[in-house]
């Protein structure tokens, strides 16, 4: 087994799981020691839980109540890959936690939910601009509604709570070439992770993550038109800590590279300066 953690947070920590194992390996109890849910991307294993039996394939969910012991065995395939988010206290009690929605083993392949598995494989992936926090949480949300059959009752906000969206979203503008997660911004807003990545998405329509960087993105374009500090610099200068993952992200949302941006901005500036010359 193949363990990467790629997020670790008080709230919600996600990991990458690899397995490698076949028909011919001897499967072994193991223990959840938290609440989870694991996204299968790849492969499927048999997991035996309570007394029954699953089977999970591609976009299946198993599910990790905590205490419960499980045995996971590879009959008919070998290997399997999961996306996993372990979930905090405070976080399972915000979004439910009924030992019922918790203790049901696995959930079978459902649209919405490996729609949501997908995105969070892509934030994983640095191939989308929500953080990976931001969709576990959705994520995990949106199991709770499905298994429980209850929808989450639409957030009427305040005009202190809009306040407080609106003076996060310029904290973190401000504060933009710095690190910032969501327990971070949660903390600037003076509420929980969960409840302040609910009022921000729905009084801005984006998420905390999606604002830092185009933040970012924006700083990013006003210094590649306006000086000639390297796209390296740059892209450290605006908060990025990947040049590669700069790259990517600038490209997805302009549709050309920082270096053609720069050209083609320098470019426009230049047949401005000479029509300006010629009056």
């Amino acid at each position: 087994m193949n363990v990467t953690t790629l997020l670790q947070r008080q709230s919600i920590s996600v990991s990458d799981f690899r397995c490698s194992a076949g028909p011919g390996d001897t499967p072994f109890v193991e223990r959840h020691r938290c609440h989870s849910i694991s996204f299968v991307r790849k492969g499927s294993f048999g997991c035996k839980s309570r007394g029954r039996l699953f089977e999970l394939v591609a976009g299946s969910i198993l599910v990790g109540h905590p205490g419960d012991e499980y045995v996971c065995s590879h009959d008919h395939v070998c290997g399997d890959e999961c996306l996993s988010f372990f979930l905090g206290p405070e976080l399972v009690e915000a979004i439910g936690d009924q030992a019922d929605i918790w203790q049901i083993g696995s959930a079978p392949p459902l649209p919405e939910l490996m729609v949501l598995g997908e995105l969070a494989q892509a934030a994983a992936e640095r191939r989308s601009d929500i953080g990976l926090d931001e969709a576990g949480q959705h994520f995990a949300r949106r199991f709770v509604e499905i298994v429980s059959g209850r929808r989450e009752k639409p957030m009427t906000a305040s005009a202190r709570d809009r306040r407080r969206a609106v003076e996060t979203a310029l904290w973190i503008d401000a504060h933009s070439p710095r690190p910032i997660d969501l327990d971070a911004a949660a903390a600037q807003a003076g509420i929980s992770p969960f409840h302040f990545l609910r009022l921000f998405s729905d009084v801005l329509g984006v998420t905390p993550h999606q604002y830092l960087v185009r933040s970012r993105l924006r700083r990013a374009a006003r210094l590649l038109a306006d000086n000639d500090r390297s796209v390296t610099d740059v892209a450290y200068d605006v908060g990025f800590g990947d040049l590669s993952n700069f790259v990517r992200t600038f490209h997805r949302a302009a549709g050309v590279s920082p270096l053609r941006f720069r050209q083609a901005s320098r470019g426009v500036r230049k047949i401005l300066q000479d029509r300006l010359s010629r009056h």
